[in-house]
C-alpha cells in the first residue's frame, strides 16, 4: 500500500481502531457458556435463530466454538502490527441480569463467562457510550462494568456516576525521541474519550448523572456539545498526550454523512482532538482528513450475528474494515492510514 501501508517509525504511534463489536445474541450462544437465550424482539424470541440464519447462509458452526473463532483472521493481523493503542465500539452488555430495558426492540446481552472471546482480541479500550450497553438497566451495566473490570479490560463512556462516565480511558505510549530521558516521571499517553449522541436513539434517561450510573450521553445542542466535549480535552491533556474522541451517533445505513456531523467533527478537531472516532453505522462510511487530523464518520460492523438477514445487501455490510492509523508523537497529525478488510462468515 505504498507509504500509507508502511511500518510506524520511531516518530509515530500506531493506533487500530474499528466499529461495533456485538458479542451478544448469537455469538454468545455458540461460545463456551451460552445465555439466556429469551428475546424480546417482535419478530425473534430466541437467540438460537441467529445461528440458524447464519448456518443457512454460510455453513455448520461448531458449538461450543472457541474462543477466538468470532474474530477470524484479524488477531492475526493485529499480531503483525502490534498496535500501541486498540479501541473498539463493545456494543454488548455483559450480563446475566434479567429484565429488557424498555421501549427497545433489540437487547444485546453476552454470558460474562463468555469475557475471554473479547480478551482474546486484547483491546486497549473498550469504548462503551452507546444504545445497547444498557439493554439490560442498571443492574446489567453495573454487571458489565464489574465484568469488564475483572477480566482487566479498560472502558470508557460508562460508569456508576457522570464523573466516571465522562473520564476519559488513558493508555501509555512509548514517548518520542525528542522527550526520551525527560525528568517527568509521566509518559506520553493517549487519552480516548467516548461519547453518545441522541442522533443515535439513544434514551435520554440512559444518561450518567451526579447521582446515577449510565453513559456519557450529550444531549445538548451539537455545538453546545462540541464545545463541552473540547473543555473536557483541554481539563485532561497534559504534554504530551494525544487525545481520540469515540462517537456513537447517526443512522444504521447509508453513505451520507449529514453537515451537522462534519461541522461537529472539524470543532473537536480544532479544539485540539487528534483523532475522531465515530460508529454506529452497519458498514463503514466516509472518512476525511481535517487539518491533518483522521476524522472516521462511521466504522462499520466489526463482530456480529447479522449473517443470514437480508434487507440491506446493497451496502455489503458482510464486508469488514480495520483501520490502522499512524500519528506522529509530538503533533498527533496523520502521517499514514491502512484499511484492512475482512469477509464475514460463519
Amino acid at each position: 500500500m505504498g507509504a500509507s501501508g508502511s511500518p510506524a517509525t520511531d516518530r509515530e504511534i500506531t493506533v487500530c481502531l474499528a466499529g461495533d463489536v456485538m458479542l451478544g445474541r448469537g455469538i454468545d450462544q455458540v461460545l463456551p457458556h451460552p445465555g439466556d437465550p429469551r428475546l424480546a424482539e417482535p419478530w425473534v424470541t430466541d437467540a438460537r435463530a441467529y445461528v440458524e440464519m447464519a448456518e443457512a447462509a454460510n455453513g455448520p458452526i461448531p458449538r461450543p466454538t472457541a474462543y477466538d473463532r468470532p474474530w477470524g483472521d484479524l488477531l492475526e493481523e493485529l499480531r503483525a502490527i502490534e498496535p500501541d493503542a486498540w479501541v473498539l465500539n463493545l456494543e454488548t452488555s455483559v450480563t446475566q441480569t434479567a429484565g429488557f430495558a424498555p421501549g427497545k426492540s433489540v437487547h444485546y446481552r453476552m454470558n460474562p463467562a463468555n469475557l475471554p472471546c473479547l480478551a482474546a482480541a486484547r483491546p486497549d479500550v473498550c469504548v462503551l457510550a452507546n444504545n445497547h450497553v444498557l439493554d439490560f438497566g442498571r443492574a446489567g451495566l453495573a454487571e458489565t462494568l464489574d465484568s469488564l473490570r475483572a477480566a482487566g479490560l479498560r472502558t470508557a463512556g460508562a460508569g456508576g456516576d457522570a464523573a466516571e462516565a465522562w473520564r476519559p480511558a488513558r493508555v501509555t505510549l512509548r514517548p518520542p525521541p525528542s522527550r526520551r530521558g525527560s525528568a517527568s516521571r509521566h509518559g506520553p499517553r493517549l487519552l480516548v474519550f467516548s461519547v453518545g449522541l441522541p442522533s443515535r436513539g439513544i434514551p435520554l434517561d440512559w444518561a450518567a448523572t451526579a447521582d446515577r450510573s449510565g453513559i456519557a450521553l450529550a444531549s445538548a445542542s451539537p455545538p453546545a456539545t462540541a464545545a463541552g466535549l473540547v473543555a473536557r480535552v483541554r481539563g485532561a491533556r497534559r504534554a504530551g498526550d494525544l487525545v481520540a474522541v469515540s462517537i456513537h451517533w447517526g443512522s444504521n445505513w447509508g453513505y451520507r454523512v449529514p453537515p451537522e456531523q462534519v461541522r461537529f467533527a472539524h470543532a473537536l478537531v480544532d479544539g485540539g482532538a487528534d483523532l475522531v472516532h465515530g460508529h454506529s453505522s452497519h458498514h463503514p462510511r466516509p472518512l476525511e482528513v481535517y487539518r491533518g487530523r483522521l476524522i472516521l464518520y462511521g466504522c462499520g460492523d466489526l463482530v456480529d450475528d447479522y449473517e443470514g438477514i437480508t434487507g440491506h445487501e446493497q451496502y455489503r455490510d458482510d464486508l469488514r474494515l480495520l483501520y490502522t492509523a499512524r500519528l506522529d508523537k509530538d503533533t498527533g497529525a496523520l502521517r499514514g492510514l491502512r484499511l484492512t478488510p475482512f469477509q464475514a462468515a460463519a
